[in-house]
């Protein structure tokens, strides 16, 4: 298996064990992360976000499918399930990520998915209604922002 694939095959193995030191290891010190939820600039805000979700996500399940990876790309679908905290409500969550990588790590890692689909599942009825608003999208954001603002300060 080429060196790149097998790094998104030991991150997304040791993310549904939730083996948070892992996978901030597949990074590298320059890297940046992307999602509709998360915009974060530095490995020390990407660590804490794998280690806050490690840590909250009780009943998280990881697979992941159609990892591909040359010297510079790769790409993976993955999928997530989990009960989502703040309303007890199931999720399951498809994700494609695209990474660049460098020194043979993750210099740049973009997950994408569909906010609707998720915000439906996550929060229910308001999700279903307003999840294709920007606004909702933006809460959503600001609320995951301070949580990991807090995680950073209080056990981070």
């Amino acid at each position: 298996m080429p060196e790149n694939e097998d790094l998104i095959h030991r991150f997304y193995t040791a993310f549904n064990k939730r083996d948070y030191q892992t996978m901030i290891n597949c990074y590298h010190n320059d890297a940046v992360f992307r999602d509709p939820v998360f915009d974060l600039k530095n490995k020390q805000e990407i660590a804490a976000m794998w280690t806050m979700l490690c840590k909250q996500g009780k009943d998280l399940k990881v697979s992941f499918s159609k990892a591909e990876a040359g010297e510079e790309v790769g790409s993976v679908r993955w999928e997530a399930r989990y009960t989502f905290s703040q309303t007890n409500r199931k999720v399951d969550n498809v994700i494609q990520a695209e990474f660049r990588f460098k020194d043979g790590l993750i210099i740049t890692h973009k997950d994408t998915f569909n906010f609707w689909r998720w915000s439906r599942q996550a929060l229910g009825v308001p999700g279903y209604v307003l999840g294709w608003s920007p606004l909702l999208q933006q809460k959503v954001q600001s609320q995951a922002r301070k949580s990991l603002n807090a995680f950073l300060r209080d056990e981070f």
